[in-house]
């Protein structure tokens, strides 16, 4: 397996196509798309086209916004668009403001909401998650096979914290032309045991990756992964939530 960073992109800006800009980059690298492979794509920048970015001398914080940031030394604008971008806090103390966004039945639970404003335009805005970033990944797939003529994968990716773990890794939130998981319920181990609850969640896995090789300061918002068996299929990144009957933890 490769995982070969897409330099050289630029500024994405309201309205640009994605897709354009990674296959004029590829081009300038002396690379190109071939079958078989997988685009692992920050939301950054799929934000910044689909217009999902505010500047914050324009968002006006709540009382208990300002209140809370003051007290923990956070950016109250930061956090009243995490709370406007919510569908219920979590948990909020400590300095620390968990959240449910509003994506689907339920949403992803999360750090401020995925309000973010690293890698945006120096710290004057930041970008929200995409309205729909199984819909976004969909639409640059197709945008591509239009391009190339190859039905290429296509992963949106997050910076996550997780419970119980110190330090960030990149997660899956959209995704569309392969399954997100490779089950290995029934199977049998090299002892001979059955599998009975196995399943690995490949798309998350396949983020990681991405995001260990293109780094956090390298402006490489994408990743082209080549090598890896994928399982065609219409699997979305929101089937990677456990629903909350199934949440032990909420």
């Amino acid at each position: 397996m490769r995982a070969i960073p897409v330099l050289g992109m630029g500024e994405i800006k309201p309205g640009d196509s994605i897709a354009d800009s990674i296959l004029a980059a590829l081009r300038r690298g002396r690379r190109k798309l071939v079958a078989g492979d997988i685009l692992i794509v920050t939301h950054k920048v799929v934000s910044k086209a689909e217009g999902s970015v505010v500047a914050l001398d324009e968002v006006r914080p709540s009382r208990a916004a300002r209140l809370w940031a003051q007290r923990y030394g956070r950016e109250a604008r930061v956090i009243e668009l995490a709370l406007r971008e919510s569908r219920r806090t979590v948990r909020m103390k400590k300095g620390v403001l968990i959240t449910e966004t509003r994506h689907g039945a339920y949403g992803l639970i999360c750090a401020n909401s995925g309000v973010d404003v690293s890698n945006v335009d120096g710290g004057k805005s930041a970008a929200l998650l995409p309205k729909d970033p199984d819909r976004s990944a969909q639409k640059l797939r197709q945008a591509i096979r239009r391009k190339t003529g190859l039905d290429i994968p296509v992963i949106i990716t997050d910076s996550f914290g997780r419970p119980w773990r110190q330090g960030l890794i990149e997660a899956a939130i959209g995704s569309a032309g392969m399954r997100v998981f490779r089950d290995c319920r029934g199977q049998r181990d090299p002892y001979g045991y059955r599998l009975q609850v196995t399943q690995e969640a490949v798309a998350d896995a396949l983020a990681g990756m991405a995001g260990l090789a293109c780094g956090k300061l390298s402006r490489a918002p994408a990743c082209v992964i080549r090598g890896f068996a994928y399982q065609r299929g219409r699997g979305r990144a929101r089937d990677l939530i456990r629903p909350p009957a199934q949440d032990l933890f909420r």
